[in-house]
């Protein structure tokens, strides 16, 4: 089923009820437009803030920045596997995602991800504790492995970015190719690494709490 971006909207805004913080994640394979989708609920909810709130009740966190740095991919031989569900940093990922639940802090600091560097940026990302919405997204929020698990614990729901197999092969290969990789290594990439791990999260689809497709461009 197709869903508009206001009932999506809807549905996310919901999550709140004016007490706890509640925290939304988005999933998918590579390429499906999970960012996307994150960014453009972000901007309409923060559009439309409940009563009592500001446009800051909502905030974005992409779990890119838990990619673990090359130098360590390096020390651990899996330079080749980047992106593959052991090269992030899942329980830094869980104890973020526990503090922000925790609800303790004026400020909670979340690195980020720089594309052209590939590499993660620590503080990069500021969630104060006036942001009562988390929308977060990641590849792996649904994998069931012991590194993972308690990630999908920590989220009130999370939604599955779908999108058709040859349609997000070719954005994926143009994302590659836009952040600096040749066209001959993007495909490589694409349709090696990408999608081994691709599968990996189709397998999680049945997980999810709501189905999003298709998926915004991105």
């Amino acid at each position: 089923m197709t869903r508009t971006l206001a009932e999506l909207v809807n549905r996310a805004a919901g999550l709140y009820r004016g007490g706890p913080r509640a925290v939304l994640g988005i999933t998918g394979p590579p390429g499906a437009g999970k960012s996307t989708l994150a960014e453009r609920l972000v901007t309409a909810l923060a559009a439309a803030p409940p009563a009592g709130h500001d446009a800051g009740w909502v905030a974005y966190l992409p779990m890119d920045g838990f990619h673990l740095a090359d130098a360590e991919l390096d020390r651990l031989g899996l330079r080749d596997r980047k992106g593959a569900p052991e090269t992030f940093d899942a329980y830094g990922y869980a104890a973020l995602l526990r503090r922000l639940r925790e609800d303790r802090d004026e400020m909670i600091y979340a690195p980020g991800f720089e594309r052209v560097l590939e590499q993660p940026i620590a503080g990069a990302i500021g969630l104060p504790r006036t942001a009562r919405l988390i929308v977060t997204e990641g590849n792996y929020l649904l994998l069931g492995d012991e590194r993972w698990r308690a990630v999908r614990d920590l989220l009130d729901e999370v939604w599955y970015a779908d999108l058709e197999p040859d349609e997000r092969l070719r954005r994926l290969v143009e994302r590659h190719v836009r952040f600096g990789k040749p066209r001959d290594a993007a495909v490589a990439w694409a349709t090696g690494t990408d999608e081994r791990n691709a599968e990996l999260i189709a397998a999680t689809r049945d997980r999810a709490d709501l189905i999003v497709r298709p998926a915004p461009p991105g």
